[in-house]
């Protein structure tokens, strides 16, 4: 690491552009800052308020500053500040940043590999960085709705399964619903047991209690007229992870933000494709998996369900076979629902009937 004054520019002339690639802690900043065409400098570390005396330096020595971080626990809020002060930044997906397999990581050769590939990334290869989309603060607080609901239902699963264990200990099989109130009173257990899953049992009862209204919230957000087998829940959580559909150019960038496409190994005369990427958002692939289920039963005029029945109902196909059917529709629905969300096609014109 350098001091402060050794990482900025000497000369005081005016640069052209300056890059950081900056490894953001809650308590520090490392930056790895190139001046121009000229190799990065070394390493500096900052607290969160020497780092903005700093960029308001590289600020007023240059005729542009960016920078980037990797996206992760501390969200958009220094994205924002960055912006704010007129630097262009670019929040990008984490990595590892080892080249060659050295499995040495350190944050300043963090840094620095971001900087360099910012330095790319700017001279055109936009392959350098994959740049993660911002969400608008508006976006952002409805997504965290959602995944709030999605994180208390997995808490329920979690605390009943582990009440089912302490009792699977003692030689007693719970129902999966031990924890209602009406059920619990019902069984008959030792006293001590008994008093352990009522401590577990308070804490569900409560969390059921929130995730019943955050459900009904959500519900309630929803707009009228949704296709059959597409319920409000499963619409208003995709529409609040997607966030923006017109964001997307074609139904290729549809595709690929969902993780189901087809993984590749190819090479000359040989192309292999295997099992899906999970390169996207996990939270809508999950989502257009469930729909497609229900879809078979509610929508079998639907185009991609009809064109897909009769091979999804032989008599002698394959598990594998079958998830690759239900991967394949839930990529054309996630296409047919951004078409629809764009105006560039109707529910009716793909078969698909609303409430």
């Amino acid at each position: 690491m350098t001091s402060t004054n050794d990482i900025q520019t000497e000369t005081g002339a005016r640069a052209g552009v300056i890059k950081l690639g900056l490894d953001v802690h809650a308590s520090s900043i490392v930056v790895v800052r190139q001046v121009d065409a000229q190799a990065s400098q070394p390493a500096q570390k900052f607290t969160p308020e020497q780092f903005f005396v700093f960029v308001r330096k590289q600020l007023s020595r240059a005729g542009a500053v960016h920078s980037c971080y990797e996206a992760g626990p501390f969200g958009y809020v220094l994205h924002r500040q960055l912006e704010a002060l007129g630097v262009r930044n670019l929040v990008v997906r984490p990595r590892d940043w080892s080249n060659y397999g050295e499995r040495v990581k350190t944050d300043s050769r963090d840094a620095a590999a971001l900087c360099s590939c910012l330095d790319r990334y700017l001279a055109g290869n936009h392959g350098a960085l994959a740049v993660v989309r911002v969400p608008s603060e508006t976006e952002e607080a409805a997504r965290a709705l959602g995944r709030q609901r999605q994180a208390l239902a997995s808490e329920r699963v979690r605390l009943t399964l582990q009440g089912k264990s302490a009792a699977l200990l003692r030689g007693y099989t719970l129902p999966k619903d031990w924890w209602e109130p009406k059920v619990l009173v019902t069984l008959e257990l030792p006293a001590d047991l008994l008093a352990q899953l009522q401590t577990w049992q308070r804490v569900l009862v409560s969390i059921d209690a929130e995730l019943q209204a955050l459900t009904v919230r959500l519900q309630q957000a929803a707009p009228t007229g949704l296709p059959l087998g597409l319920g409000p829940m499963t619409w208003e959580l995709l529409q609040r992870e997607v966030g923006d559909w017109h964001r997307f150019r074609n139904r290729r960038q549809v595709a690929s933000y969902t993780g189901l496409c087809p993984s590749e190994h190819s090479s000359g005369q040989s192309r292999l494709q295997g099992s899906i990427n999970r390169h996207g958002n996990p939270r809508v692939r999950h989502l257009l998996i469930e729909a497609v289920w229900r879809l078979f039963k509610f929508q079998p005029h639907y185009r991609a369900i009809a064109k897909w029945t009769p091979a999804l109902t032989a008599l002698k196909i394959s598990g594998a076979r079958k998830k690759k059917i239900i991967v394949a529709i839930a990529r054309q629905l996630a296409v047919d629902l951004w078409r629809i969300a764009t105006g560039r096609t109707t529910a009716a014109a793909l078969g698909l009937e609303t409430n």
